[in-house]
């Protein structure tokens, strides 16, 4: 059997391998799943992962004329931000590297001191970004951070993206530095005030990723294998809801994993609240680390009353404890996947509360007002579900609908908002697809939701 591309999703736990048709039928062929060879060469779980593939379709050989991948093996991009004020700079450069896929360990803001500099180091970073300065503005504590990070000598990429009044006496600086390799400088992420410049930054945190930080044993051969950039796989999902914003309006991806809870959101605020949402980026990202169904089961089930799990589940004491000393994030029982389904709940309801702005009161001469505070999701047409608890277990779509109920002081979609699954779990792959063919990867990615409008 022929088909006319793979795409590679190559986790830290598991390796995915799709494969399309994009020239005559437009669709999504099948899927193949293997364990991720972490330890000993990647390519061996992509080539059990093809194999996978072989065996759900039946067939005894695979040609395909392209292989696209995307990875988050070796634990991810790690990434620390250094700026001068955190609600300006710092916030506008972790926008950018989380909308990118990154995962931020290290935050700070204003001169960095030495445990800033300890803490940085201890980060082990993959990416550092120094920001800070609006365009021909305060320049000093930028490029003083910029020297004292060359100074750890981490050997690692560093990005600034501050004031461009700083770029000649970086460049002069770094002429004759050992690090000089590792600078790259790109458009200020905060060019002027409540003006947020992402995507430039969003674009060289891919590149850099895919020249510089996939580590993982093999991946350099998978580079070779592959025909395009390899970039995060969060990074593709984000790709994906980019899409979707251009075909289909204000977009909102929620995706629950194994270990962590991603909400992307690609959405313009309301005529009403516009005014109050200078400085919020259009595309956002949240990833919550601590919110997953499997890496971090016990932290996600800690966090609920026991009693009423018990009758959420409908079980006496025993079976619960049962049901927790033999966890697997693949339930076969019904009361597995009742016990899956809440805690999906709990990570949907968290990450939303973490990613939706809220109204704020507030009290001024003419009375009480409400002011918008943060992203506005009021415009939002569709939300997205992907991830395997999302998409595998029943009635997944009223965790949303009944978190936009219960929350009226969110800046939440109406309660009539489309809510579709990503059937065919594809997003990912489908951003990776969509640097190529954009088109294509948009008329599949519609099939996969049941999108016929």
């Amino acid at each position: 059997m022929k088909v006319d591309v793979l795409v590679a999703e190559i986790g830290s736990t598991t390796t995915v391998v799709n494969a399309f048709n994009i020239h005559e039928t437009q669709a999504f062929i099948g899927k193949g799943v293997a364990n991720t060879t972490v330890d000993t060469d990647v390519r061996e779980g992509l080539r059990s992962a093809i194999e996978n593939l072989k065996q759900n379709l039946d067939i005894d050989t695979l040609e395909y004329n392209e292989m696209f991948s995307s990875s988050s093996a070796a634990g991810g991009l790690r990434i620390t931000v250094s700026g001068l004020v955190y609600e300006m700079t710092v916030r506008a450069a972790k926008e950018a590297a989380l909308n990118a896929g990154g995962n931020i360990h290290y935050v700070s803001a204003g001169p960095l001191e030495e445990d800033d500099l300890d803490q940085i180091k201890d980060a082990k970073p993959n990416i550092i970004i120094v920001a800070g300065g609006t365009d021909y503005g305060e320049k000093k504590v930028a490029f003083d951070n910029l020297k004292r990070i060359e100074a750890l000598a981490l050997n690692v990429p560093i990005i600034y993206a501050g004031n461009i009044d700083n770029h000649y006496r970086i460049r002069k600086h770094f002429e004759n530095s050992p690090q000089k390799d590792c600078l790259q400088i790109v458009e200020n992420v905060y060019p002027r005030v409540d003006f947020l410049n992402i995507l430039p930054l969003r674009k060289v945190i891919h590149e850099t990723f895919e020249a510089h930080i996939i580590h993982a044993k093999g991946m350099a051969h998978v580079k070779e294998m592959v025909d395009q950039a390899i970039i995060p796989t969060p990074g593709s999902v984000m790709e994906a809801t980019m899409l979707l914003n251009e075909a289909i309006g204000n977009v909102m991806t929620i995706d629950v994993g194994g270990a962590t809870t991603d909400v992307h959101s690609v959405a313009l605020p309301s005529d009403e609240y516009r005014k109050y949402a200078e400085g919020e980026a259009k595309e956002k990202r949240t990833v919550e680390g601590d919110l997953g169904v499997f890496v971090n089961f016990h932290n996600v089930l800690s966090s609920i009353d026991r009693q009423r799990l018990i009758q959420r589940l409908d079980v006496d004491e025993a079976t619960l404890t049962s049901l927790i000393d033999n966890y697997t994030y693949m339930p076969k029982t019904p009361e597995e996947r009742k016990l899956v389904y809440e805690l999906t709940r709990v990570c949907v309801n968290r990450a939303l509360d973490r990613h939706v702005g809220n109204l704020k009161k507030v009290y001024t001469s003419s009375g009480q007002k409400f002011i918008p505070e943060g992203k506005d999701l009021t415009q939002v047409q569709t939300i997205v579900l992907t991830g395997g608890p999302l998409i595998h277990l029943e009635n997944t779509e009223k965790i949303v609908l009944d978190y936009i109920r219960q929350n009226p002081d969110q800046l939440l979609p109406n309660e009539n908002v489309r809510v579709v699954k990503d059937h065919d779990y594809v997003m990912a792959s489908i951003g990776v697809l969509s640097l190529k063919y954009r088109d294509i990867a948009e008329s599949i990615l519609k099939k996969s939701m049941r999108i016929t409008d």
